[in-house]
């Protein structure tokens, strides 16, 4: 990473927003286009009512279709969760499937109760998920491109290397918010500002959905509102080119 992780309470939080919020907070900062640094429709939540998950990448590739090979093999889980340990915590699994389309799940029961009992909180993967409902009850966070029954030949090939999820690059020890909404990477250059900015943000949007749903709105009044919250986010714009070091 090239800025130290967050602390404790950042990262708790950026956990209060929801993932619309954290984008529309980033583009404030003017560090990267609009349409980048999020994944795409192809990744969905497995389990939208659990609450957002935070964390730093931890990052491997996968495949299902052909047996592993001598060379293919990385040592498994236990050398992914050991060099894990070189990412700060909290830690998302994040595993590209290299099968196009997935062959078969990326990850079932077992994978994903490995993984909460090292700490991670939560697993994206492009592929694959099975064992919906045990784990559910682990209320383990996951998104994944679908559902399919066989684990097939699964074998995790390298780790602690880019890859690609849903359209979005993930490096190790990338800042990721996810929720039902869908999964955001948080530049680290701007994180400790994205999570001051937060809140803020909320209360400028509270400024017209709060006109809206009072009593017997007036195209007047809901012309007052959206002025006054475009002035709140511009003051919001400027304190986040202040924080980057813009003018």
């Amino acid at each position: 990473m090239n800025s130290p992780p967050l602390s404790s309470d950042h990262l708790a939080m950026l956990a209060q927003a929801d993932s619309p919020t954290i984008a529309n907070v980033i583009e404030l900062f003017d560090v990267r286009p609009r349409t980048a640094g999020y994944a795409n429709a192809t990744l969905k939540a497995i389990y939208p009512e659990l609450p957002p998950a935070v964390g730093y990448a931890v990052t491997a590739t996968f495949r299902s279709a052909y047996p592993p090979s001598a060379q293919d093999a990385y040592g498994g889980m236990l050398q992914l969760i050991a060099d894990a340990q070189t990412i700060s915590a909290p830690r998302i699994v994040v595993f590209q499937d290299l099968d196009e389309p997935p062959t078969a799940a990326t990850y079932g029961e077992v994978m994903a109760t490995t993984f909460q009992a090292f700490g991670f909180v939560g697993l994206i993967t492009n592929g694959a998920a099975r064992d919906i409902e045990q784990v559910r009850a682990l209320r383990f966070p996951c998104w994944a491109s679908g559902v399919i029954v066989s684990h097939g030949y699964n074998h995790i090939l390298a780790g602690n290397m880019p890859v690609n999820v849903g359209g979005l690059q993930v490096n190790p020890g990338d800042l990721l918010h996810a929720d039902a909404n869908g999964i955001v990477n948080i530049p680290h250059a701007i994180a400790a500002g994205v999570t001051e900015l937060c809140e803020p943000f909320v209360r400028a949007e509270s400024i017209v959905l709060d006109y809206l749903r009072g009593p017997n709105p007036t195209l007047e009044g809901y012309r007052d509102a959206q002025r006054r919250m475009r002035d709140a986010l511009a003051e919001l714009r400027r304190r986040a080119q202040v924080l980057v070091g813009g003018k």
